[in-house]
């Protein structure tokens, strides 16, 4: 009696157990296929390279399996981005983050073209060990503040830089016994520094993707990290990449369902005035 009273209850707890799990996970399809129709909905413009084509290629897929249809096309101006499209360009060139912004601002345009939002990445080899990360913020912080006067209407989304994994092994020990820095180490310090002063000038007031920290956490929460001559900076978690810079699918799909999140989190620009 006791043997079949514990089984009966052991099958109840496992049943609410399942369908409590089946209801999270519908929740979870249902705001993302929420957050999918409110993206799709707006005409968003990306500059950017391989990294930026990952993150597209994730949005791309989880699109499909929500069953919705997103436009993404590429448009080589601001100008020609449709109405309820993600529209995206390579910014040139890689390894020369300021020929980015200057390239992203002449694709924006001198005059408004009636995006909802905006946003420019750099790639991972645009931050070097030798990159003075404070000069580089300020161009950058001078660029926003160029198409903020041009672009009144449109919301300048910023992304933080993103990271590679960090040399580990016998290699990296053999380095630091040398003291020489392993590879990804100094890098991403720096790209750490330019991270930093993004967080610190926008978080709280204008819109920010942190790619690097969601690169940096991985699959179990934790945050991966490097120490070096007593400073821990973050590294990008081998789970997310096959080639220590480039996002695999795990990382795909992982980063685009932050940023779709992030996108749709933005306010809907309001409705223009009808003329008198």
């Amino acid at each position: 009696m006791f043997g079949t009273k514990f089984m009966t209850n052991t099958l109840l707890v496992l049943t609410a157990a399942i369908g409590s799990t089946n209801v999270q996970a519908a929740d979870a399809d249902a705001n993302l296929r929420a957050e999918l129709d409110r993206v799709a909905q707006r005409r968003i413009y990306f500059g950017h390279q391989s990294v930026g084509s990952n993150l597209l290629d994730g949005v791309k897929q989880l699109a499909e399996k929500a069953g919705v249809s997103i436009r993404v096309t590429e448009a080589p101006t601001a100008g020609e981005v449709p109405p309820a499209t993600f529209g995206h360009t390579a910014v040139a060139k890689n390894g020369d983050p300021l020929l980015k912004l200057q390239s992203f601002e002449q694709a924006m345009g001198q005059q408004p073209a009636g995006l909802d939002i905006a946003l420019v990445k750099f790639c991972y080899v645009d931050i070097s060990a030798d990159t003075d990360a404070k000069a580089l913020f300020a161009r950058y912080r001078a660029t926003m503040d160029a198409l903020h006067a041009k672009h009144p209407g449109t919301t300048l989304m910023h992304v933080t830089a993103p990271l590679t994994i960090a040399q580990g092994g016998l290699k990296a020990g053999l380095k630091k016994l040398l003291g020489r820095v392993p590879y990804g180490v100094a890098e991403n310090r720096r790209r750490e520094e330019f991270n930093a002063l993004m967080r610190q000038a926008y978080q709280g007031k204008e819109p920010i993707f942190d790619l690097a920290r969601i690169e940096s956490t991985a699959p179990d929460g934790t945050t991966v990290t490097v120490d070096w001559e007593g400073t821990a900076s973050p590294a990008m978690a081998a789970a997310y990449t096959d080639d220590g810079g480039h996002l695999n699918t795990a990382g795909k799909l992982r980063a685009a369902r932050e940023l779709v999140s992030a996108l749709a989190a933005i306010p809907a620009r309001p409705a223009p005035e009808p003329a008198r």
